[in-house]
């Protein structure tokens, strides 16, 4: 009998993964009739193919609860799930370890798609072992780079299936051309920097806010973070406690971030660590000159080093300062570094790596 399909994804934020899962979710859509996805955020399932099962909630009320209350129920209703179709295969894009525990506990096959490198675990010895137990019980772990899966291997003696993120360029393109008019960076002078992520200490995005206030001193630059998240309340107190407010907007997340990047002169991600970082491909994807954390895994891979972008030290505010002020100096070089960049995108081309995850799914299905 052909198992059916189920996409876990407990809650929706908006970001890499989330786009990540609309994308590959509705591909493969196109390709394998009965397929579910289970996720409290019911609001979203106009951005799903048609064919899509929806399973989530009947009220709305849970997509304002907190992570671990969505992650409960979100959770309970892929048990209910097993129990209902007992034949099925669970593609798992969050909350990994419990996908894995349920479904080896109710005897299903499980695939997951590892976003994040597994920063901290490997330096402490219990949660490594704990870490190696539960993911070796999944029948297949996708990751999104090649040092995440060196990482995998060498940190945990875990094997993994690399598939790069989908990127359409055509797609990224055509949104960037959409009217969007913002008065702060619009005919302004200054040198126009950019960051877009979740509001988290992963994200970092304090220590650019630190280190533009020293550049700023000196050189005329403004900053746009965009994004949502728990440490928005300190972002936004830093500005203005610096009296930063007329050179640093906070706003919030946007659906289509493509035509304020197209406005921006360089793009800077100050993660702590990331996976394969959609940002910097889609950045590059408009030719956006970066400067990037050399934070594992992914920022490395992206622009080969720096031959493509500027890598500074994973939160070293004194390197990343030096970083910016090199691009106010070295306009033309890095405009060229990153329309080379451009050229080699073809990696993540998403024709290709959609059909890699189609490939991989087919074969647990049967």
């Amino acid at each position: 009998m052909k198992k059916k399909l189920i996409i876990f994804i407990p809650h929706i934020r908006g970001g890499g993964v989330e786009k990540n899962f609309f994308i590959i979710s509705n591909y493969l859509a196109t390709k394998i009739k009965n397929i579910s996805v289970i996720t409290v955020n019911k609001e979203y399932k106009k951005k799903l193919n048609k064919n899509i099962n929806l399973i989530s909630p009947k009220s709305s009320q849970w997509k304002n609860s907190g992570i671990y209350t969505k992650y409960i129920i979100s959770i309970y209703l892929l048990i209910k799930a097993i129990l209902k179709y007992k034949h099925i295969l669970i593609f798992s894009f969050q909350a990994n370890w419990y996908s894995i525990l349920i479904a080896k506990l109710f005897g299903g096959k499980v695939i997951t798609r590892s976003n994040t490198a597994p920063q901290g675990w490997s330096n402490n010895y219990f949660k490594k072992i704990l870490y190696k137990i539960i993911l070796n019980l999944a029948d297949e772990i996708i990751v999104n780079s090649k040092e995440f899966k060196k990482n995998m291997l060498t940190n945990f003696g875990i094997k993994t299936k690399l598939i790069y993120n989908p990127l359409n360029l055509s797609v990224i393109n055509k949104l960037s051309k959409k009217k969007f008019n913002y008065s702060f960076f619009k005919k302004n002078k200054s040198l126009k920097l950019i960051n877009i992520g979740r509001f988290t200490d992963q994200k970092n995005q304090i220590l650019l806010l630190k280190a533009f206030k020293n550049v700023s001193k000196k050189f005329r630059f403004r900053l746009v973070i965009a994004g949502r998240g728990p440490n928005e309340k300190m972002l936004k107190n830093f500005v203005k406690d610096n009296k930063l407010n007329s050179k640093v907007k906070i706003i919030n997340f946007l659906d289509n971030p493509f035509p304020l990047m197209k406005m921006s002169d360089i793009f800077i991600l100050s993660s702590n660590f990331e996976g394969l970082p959609n940002v910097l491909l889609e950045a590059q994807a408009l030719k956006l000159p970066i400067i990037s954390s050399n934070c594992p895994t992914g920022p490395k891979e992206i622009l080969l080093g720096n031959k493509f972008g500027l890598l500074f030290k994973v939160n070293n505010q004194k390197d990343l300062e030096n970083k910016i002020i090199y691009s106010f100096k070295n306009k033309k070089y890095l405009n060229k570094i990153s329309n080379d960049g451009y050229k080699y995108l073809f990696r993540f081309d998403e024709k290709r790596n959609l059909f890699k995850y189609y490939n991989v799914i087919k074969e647990y299905l049967n």
